[in-house]
């Protein structure tokens, strides 16, 4: 996967530019390297095998917006029949933990970026300039059992929401 091409966002309205870009539609997934769960563990796609996954890809839990999807996502697709929600955000897992459990968010998966950038990269998401630079922009995938990409979507102004209902509907709610 070539990381000369990029994506041009905004950060409340101003230029800034991702590696790569997303998966592409069809396309088989990228696995998830170098991402940590709540119990300092590593994942893999393959933990989750079998399952769909809506990839709710956040800045930081520590921003409304971010904040916001996570908690939409907890309401409207945690409940999904064969579908994991796992929100991937720069947090340490401890910080991502505390959040979860104070909102009473139980139908998402935290899932955190400490040990390395390689998921950032691999799924076209980390920002390099602007105040974000070494973080993710806001995006949502969209992965079948198979994990095949459904759904993408880099959402093009940080401080906006994603697509709630393309993702939804994606996912076969």
């Amino acid at each position: 996967m070539g990381w000369n091409t990029m994506a041009n966002i905004t950060l409340k309205g101003n230029p800034i530019h991702t590696v790569g870009e997303l998966p592409a539609v069809g396309a088989k997934a990228p696995d998830l390297r170098g991402l940590v769960n709540g119990e300092l563990k590593d994942v893999t796609l393959a933990t989750w095998q079998g399952k769909r996954k809506i990839l709710n890809i956040v800045p930081s839990l520590d921003t409304a917006v971010c904040a916001t999807s996570t908690r939409k996502f907890n309401e409207r697709a945690g409940q999904l029949p064969n579908t994991v929600v796992l929100v991937v955000s720069s947090d340490l897992p401890f910080a991502a933990k505390r959040f979860c459990t104070t909102e009473g968010l139980q139908n998402v998966v935290p899932l955190s970026l400490m040990r390395s950038r390689e998921f950032a990269k691999d799924y076209g998401v980390l920002l390099t300039d602007g105040p974000l630079a070494g973080i993710t922009a806001r995006a949502v995938v969209v992965l079948d059992a198979d994990d095949k990409v459904l759904h993408r979507e880099l959402v093009p102004e940080i401080a906006q929401e994603p697509d709630y209902d393309a993702a939804l509907k994606a996912a076969g709610a």
